[in-house]
């Protein structure tokens, strides 16, 4: 390891320390001003208004969309697009979140007379008590005194850390207490491999299915079961509730006199199935565990009757398994 190396490891090691201890303080530091954000968030029948300039503005970007992302409808607002006609974005529903290290950004003049204008409730988020974003904010969130990672003091490290952390903080806090889900979050995230992971087996089943009645001779089941190629086949009663399957495993166990039989002569009864509402990555691991192919979609609290037919193939085409 050359010595160049070594100072590279010492400086990052001593920027992530610096932002750990700032971080430690953040926590300390949050008091009844926390709770009040959340519910005046809660309270608000429209969106959070976030708005930053320059690194603030970076922050709150990414704060928007975690909100946003977590039940809590946000907008993020330009301060400078805000004064040239995109304050017409924020209503008298909304509530502001204003980020600002200094509290005294020019930029943040007009959103912030805005709010002021029209009583939209108004949450700042600074590091200096007295600063003109604080001192006009329905909500003070005043980040503490920690000294920036830079070693000089000049370029936002810490500040951004703190304000960054805060916004996921309320996130969260919002989140738990709207009681999100993992399904609702995989509303707003159908793509990607944690949309994959949070995808309903009733998103990926098939609803053509393979499927007799009992006394269905073996004949005539094999060519159901052959036309649609799922390499399985549902036995029904005269209810309509799924009765057995008759898997290839099933025919290779009955090959002789096969097509003397009927369906119950080589079904097996009571089949494995799955909740079209149960996570697909549930449905692959039933599937591995038991080293089948398929399962048939039943509703527990239902009828019985098949609703459908998931593959292990339907999942490996979505990127769940």
């Amino acid at each position: 390891m050359t010595s160049s190396t070594t100072d590279f490891l010492a400086t990052a090691r001593r920027v992530i320390e610096a932002e750990t201890a700032a971080l430690t303080m953040l926590g300390a530091s949050l008091d009844d001003s926390f709770g009040a954000a959340v519910d005046t968030i809660l309270r608000a029948r429209g969106r959070v208004i976030v708005s930053g300039m320059g690194k603030s503005g970076h922050i709150g970007r990414k704060i928007t969309a975690t909100l946003a992302s977590t039940g809590t409808p946000a907008q993020f607002v330009h301060p400078a697009e805000a004064s040239h006609g995109d304050l017409g974005m924020v209503t008298r529903d909304d509530v502001a979140l204003v980020l600002s290290n200094s509290g005294e950004t020019p930029e943040l003049a007009d959103i912030i007379a805005h709010t002021r204008r029209f009583d939209i409730p108004l949450i700042g988020v600074a590091s200096r008590a007295q600063s003109t974003l604080l001192r006009q904010s329905d909500v003070a969130l005043l980040l503490p005194p920690a000294p920036e990672a830079c070693g000089n003091g000049i370029v936002p490290t810490s500040s951004t850390t703190m304000t960054l952390a805060l916004g996921d903080a309320l996130a969260v806090a919002l989140m738990e207490h709207r009681q999100f889900t993992p399904e609702h979050f995989r509303v707003f995230h159908p793509g990607g491999k944690l949309g994959a992971r949070l995808a309903r087996v009733a998103d990926l089943m098939h609803r053509n299915l393979p499927l007799v009645s009992v006394g269905t001779s073996m004949g005539e089941a094999l060519i159901t079961m052959s036309r649609l190629g799922f390499g399985v086949l549902g036995v029904t009663g005269p209810d309509g509730r799924l009765e057995g399957i008759i898997t290839d495993g099933d025919l290779r166990r009955h090959l002789e006199g096969l097509l003397s039989l009927s369906v119950e002569d080589v079904m097996t009864r009571k089949p494995l199935t799955i909740a079209p509402d149960a996570l697909a990555e549930k449905a692959v691991a039933m599937m591995n565990a038991r080293k089948i192919t398929s399962l048939f979609v039943v509703e527990p609290e239902g009828s019985g009757a098949a609703e459908g037919l998931i593959h292990i193939h339907d999942c490996l085409r979505a990127g769940v398994a």
